[in-house]
């Protein structure tokens, strides 16, 4: 049997390897059942499901025809990966909204259709829904303003 649409098949792989982590992972906790869900009945659920999945893309990508895989995007892996860390470090020197800020500006740098009059306001509506969801809504002990702000 030939690989006929790599992408397909190799995406099939990649979630079967995930759901089988998932589902080999937490082993040596209760399952449960419906009503009563042990540690390990998410996962084990969720972890089948995508086993199924990464099957069914498989044997898509045996099946039909299709494009040949591109070259893998490193940059704009390392922005939006940069971001993120970049969040977690200022998280607490600069706040949330900052941290925000520059998670979503990093990250935009990441598309070839970045432009700031999108990515600014873009950048402080989200900030202000996080803080005003998690901080103000939810509870959660996080600084709107870090040390770097005087707080």
């Amino acid at each position: 049997m030939a690989i006929r649409h790599p992408k397909d098949f190799f995406t099939g792989v990649m979630y079967a390897g995930v759901g089988a982590a998932a589902l080999l992972l937490p082993r040596d906790y209760g399952f449960g059942t419906a009503l009563r869900m042990g540690p390990a009945y998410f996962p084990g659920v969720v972890g089948g499901l995508l086993v199924l999945v990464g099957m069914i893309a498989m044997l898509r990508g045996c099946s039909a025809r299709g494009d040949e895989i591109t070259p893998f995007a490193w940059r704009e892996l390392l922005r939006v990966l940069g971001g993120v860390v970049l969040f977690g470090l200022l998280l607490f020197a600069a706040g949330l909204i900052a941290a925000i800020v520059a998670l979503v500006i990093v990250a935009a740098l990441a598309s070839r259709r970045f432009d700031w009059r999108w990515a600014l306001p873009l950048a402080l509506g989200l900030a202000l829904f996080g803080a005003l969801l998690f901080v103000q809504g939810l509870g959660v002990q996080m600084p709107l303003a870090g040390s770097w702000f005087g707080r």
